[in-house]
């Protein structure tokens, strides 16, 4: 196999990875990161998982998750959380509990420290990966009729594969703010583990210049990984950058970084440019 298919990883495993039985897998049809069915399923066809995990973007094939159970790999997020928890003794035991509603929404995941079978301490995770413009299906079939998985013909639709930047870190964004203030009013921390490349466009995009380097008294974290490429194509995450705020940074992140006035004379001109003939609603 080669970098050019767009496909990096299906159902866990690497396309560039000769050794896979794709036939198997696609048999199975099983997330290795939650042993469970993968639950990115056809509407048209409820019983098919289309199991991408990892696209690769643009010509220069970066690699970029567009799963979020992908980040579950070897329960690595996790572990970099543990040390925003109390301070540990002997005995302890650490619980990994999903999907807890909170004000604002639910938070994915909680690490929670547990003494003596009483709760003591808890970080809340939520995990952020990148949602896609279009669609992975014609490329996901075109590899897989290439190492001789499926026989059905493929008509590929000459329309790249498109990340939707903006509206994943908007969305994410606002969803963390209205989450934060329930973990700072209660001495808490909260969690985002997303892809670096993410973490870069919501730093050129959004005002972030106040973020530092991750602060254990602040609420409000940022966890970024990149994808290293090992000798055999495979895909690991490595964390590249901790960063942190206060919810009142969060919500100062939430302007744009761009200056946002504009002139009378700037929107008329921007107006005038749109007005033609096919414009036209009525005339007296």
């Amino acid at each position: 196999m080669t970098a050019n298919n767009r496909i990096a990883e299906l159902f866990g495993a690497s396309t560039l990875d000769d050794s896979v039985d794709w036939k198997r897998i696609l048999d199975s049809q099983e997330c290795p990161f939650t042993s469970t069915t993968c639950y990115k399923i056809r509407k048209s066809d409820p019983q098919t998982s289309i199991g991408t995990c990892i696209v690769r973007f643009k010509r220069e094939r970066i690699p970029l998750i567009i799963c979020p159970k992908r980040f579950l790999a070897d329960g690595q997020v996790f572990a970099d959380c543990q040390h925003l928890l109390m301070d540990t003794q002997p005995g302890d035991e650490v619980h990994l509990v999903p999907e807890i509603p909170v004000p604002g929404g639910s938070v994915d995941y909680f690490i929670i420290l547990v003494r003596q079978k009483r709760l003591i301490d808890f970080v809340g995770i939520e995990i952020q990966a990148l949602d896609t413009t279009g669609t992975v299906w014609p490329y996901r079939q075109q590899f897989l009729k290439e190492v001789d998985a499926i026989d059905d013909p493929v008509e590929l639709k000459n329309k790249p594969i498109g990340i939707n930047w903006k509206m994943t870190a908007k969305t994410i964004l606002i969803q963390l703010h209205h989450k934060i203030g329930i973990f700072e009013s209660l001495g808490r921390k909260l969690v985002l583990v997303l892809q670096q490349d993410l973490m870069n466009y919501m730093a050129n995009e959004f005002t972030f210049d106040h973020f530092k380097i991750a602060a254990k008294d602040d609420a409000m974290h940022f966890h970024s990984y990149q994808l290293i490429i090992s000798n055999s194509g495979d895909l690991t995450l490595a964390i590249e950058e901790r960063k942190s705020t206060t919810s009142v940074g969060l919500s100062r992140a939430l302007t744009l970084a761009q200056d946002g006035t504009m002139t009378e004379r700037e929107l008329f001109e921007r107006i005038q440019s749109k007005i033609h003939k096919n414009t036209l609603l009525y005339s007296y």
